[in-house]
C-alpha cells in the first residue's frame, strides 16, 4: 500500500487484561504511521462492569446483566464506527464486540480484524468469535490454522507480538529507582503453577519477582515486589533495564511442565530485546523465524537455567553482546509499526477496492491565502499526516484531537460546516 495513504482504524480494547497494553501500543504505532486512529476505550466502562459483582443476584440475573452490559458496550462501538466511518475496525482479543455488532459492520461493509493475541488452547472462544471477522490474526501457526480452517475460517493472518520502541528502549534509572527496579535475577509476570515451581528452586540467586497472581505462595512470598500488585508497563521498562539477568520463562498452567517447549513468542521476549535488557528465555518453536543465532540466550530445563544465571551474572560483557544483538533484530524487524503494516498490507490483499476512495479534494485553492497556507501545513504536520491529504481526512483529524482547540482548529471545522451546506 501507498505509505502516503490515510486509513481511518477504529481500535476496540477489551475491558482489561494482557491484549489491553498491545493495543495501546498498536494506537500509537497507528498514529506514528500517519493514519487517523479512534479508540474505544473499553477499560473506562471496567468499574461499572465489575459493580455487578456487588448486586448480590441470582446466578441467571448476574449472567443475563453481564450480558446485557456487553451488548451496551457493542452498540456503544457500533455508535462510534457509524459517526467515524473507519476504513478498519481492529479488534483486540477479549474486545466488547457480539455477533451481533460483528454483523451489522459486515453488512455495513466495514471491515473488521481481530488480533487473537492469545494461545488458542488455552482460550477457546475463538470458535465462535472468528467466523465473524474478516480478518483473523493470531500469534500460533500450526495446527491453529488447520482448526480454524475447518470452521470456516481462511482469512487467517500469523502475526507474531512485539516492541514499541518509542517506548520500550534503554533508560538510565535514577539511583532511587535502581534501588527500587534494579537487581542480579528477575522475573515479571503471573505466577503460573510452572513457575511457581522453578522459582522456589531459584530463590538463592537473590531472585526479585514482579507481577500479580502469586496469592499463598509463602515460599515466594518474601522475593515478591510491590504486594503483588499488576506492574504498569512504565514500571516494566524500569525493571528490565534495572535487571542484570532477566528471566523470561514461558507461562504453563501444567506445575510439572516446567519448560512447556510450546509455539508461540510472548511480549516480553520483543520488549526486553527492546529495551537492551539481557534474558534468559525458553525455546519456543516459533523462535527461529524470529531470531538468529547468537541473538537470544536460551535454557532448555531447570538445572540448565540454574547454571546459566551463575555463568552470566559473572559476564557482563557476554550479556552485552546479547542484548545489542537483538535490540537490533528486533528493531528492525518486530516493531508494532511493522505488525500494523503487515495486516494493513493483508487487508489490501484480501480485499478488492479497500480501502473505499474518499474525497480527496485538494486543500488549497488557486487563490488561496499564502500565509494561511502555511499555518495549515504546520497544523497538517502536527497531525502526523502527509502533506497530500485530502481535507475530509483533514477534518477528521482534527475533530478527533483531545483538548482545546486553537483558532485554526475552528476555522478548519467552520470551513467544513460551511462546504456542507453549500454542497447541498
Amino acid at each position: 500500500m501507498n505509505k502516503d495513504k490515510v486509513l481511518r482504524i477504529l481500535v476496540v480494547l477489551p475491558l482489561y487484561g494482557g491484549s489491553l497494553p498491545v493495543g495501546r501500543f498498536c494506537v500509537s504505532a497507528l498514529q506514528e504511521m500517519g493514519h487517523i486512529v479512534e479508540t474505544f476505550e473499553a477499560p473506562a466502562f471496567y468499574d461499572a462492569y465489575n459493580a455487578l459483582d456487588d448486586l448480590k443476584v441470582t446466578s441467571d440475573r448476574y449472567q443475563y446483566l453481564q450480558n446485557s452490559f456487553l451488548q451496551v458496550l457493542s452498540q456503544a462501538v457500533l455508535a462510534k464506527a457509524e459517526t467515524f466511518e473507519p476504513d478498519l475496525v481492529l479488534a483486540m482479543a477479549q474486545a466488547p464486540l457480539t455477533h451481533q455488532a460483528l454483523k451489522r459492520l459486515r453488512r455495513d461493509n466495514v471491515k473488521t480484524a481481530m488480533w487473537f493475541v492469545e494461545d488458542f488452547r488455552l482460550f477457546t472462544y475463538w470458535q465462535s468469535f472468528a467466523p465473524f471477522y474478516d480478518i483473523f490474526a493470531v500469534i500460533q501457526k500450526e495446527p491453529f490454522f488447520s482448526e480454524l480452517n475447518q470452521i470456516g475460517v481462511n482469512n487467517v493472518l500469523y502475526l507474531p507480538l512485539a516492541a514499541h520502541p518509542d517506548f520500550h528502549k534503554p533508560v538510565e534509572l535514577t539511583p532511587m529507582d535502581m534501588r527500587k527496579y534494579g537487581g542480579d535475577v528477575s522475573f515479571m509476570g503471573a505466577g503460573y503453577p510452572n513457575r511457581r515451581m522453578a522459582f522456589r528452586k531459584l530463590i538463592h540467586h537473590n531472585l526479585k519477582i514482579w507481577g500479580s497472581e502469586w496469592e499463598g505462595d509463602h515460599v515466594l512470598e518474601p522475593y515478591l515486589q510491590l504486594g503483588g500488585r499488576r506492574v504498569t508497563s512504565e514500571e516494566c521498562v524500569k525493571i528490565f533495564n534495572g535487571s542484570k539477568i532477566n528471566l523470561n520463562l514461558h507461562s504453563s498452567i501444567q506445575a510439572d511442565e516446567l519448560i512447556s517447549g510450546g509455539d508461540f513468542i510472548n511480549p516480553r521476549t520483543f520488549e526486553l530485546a527492546a529495551c537492551g535488557a539481557f534474558q534468559l528465555v525458553d525455546k519456543r518453536s516459533l523462535m527461529t523465524e524470529a531470531f538468529a543465532e547468537g541473538e537470544l540466550a536460551f535454557f532448555d530445563s531447570l538445572e540448565d537455567l540454574d547454571e546459566k544465571i551463575n555463568f552470566y551474572l559473572s559476564r557482563p560483557q557476554e550479556r552485552k553482546n546479547y542484548a545489542e544483538k537483538a535490540r537490533k533484530r528486533v528493531l528492525k524487524e518486530h516493531t508494532y509499526t511493522s505488525r500494523m503494516q503487515t495486516l494493513i498490507d493483508y487487508a489490501e490483499q484480501s480485499f478488492s477496492e479497500w480501502p473505499k476512495e474518499r474525497n480527496t479534494d485538494n486543500i488549497f485553492g488557486q487563490d488561496f491565502p499564502e500565509e494561511l497556507k502555511k499555518e495549515i501545513m504546520m497544523l497538517i504536520e502536527k497531525l502526523g499526516l502527509p502533506a497530500t491529504v485530502g481535507f475530509e481526512d483533514l477534518v477528521t483529524a482534527v475533530r478527533a484531537q483531545h483538548g482545546e482547540l486553537t483558532t485554526l482548529d475552528t476555522a478548519v471545522l467552520f470551513l467544513d460546516e460551511w462546504k456542507k451546506t453549500y454542497n447541498k
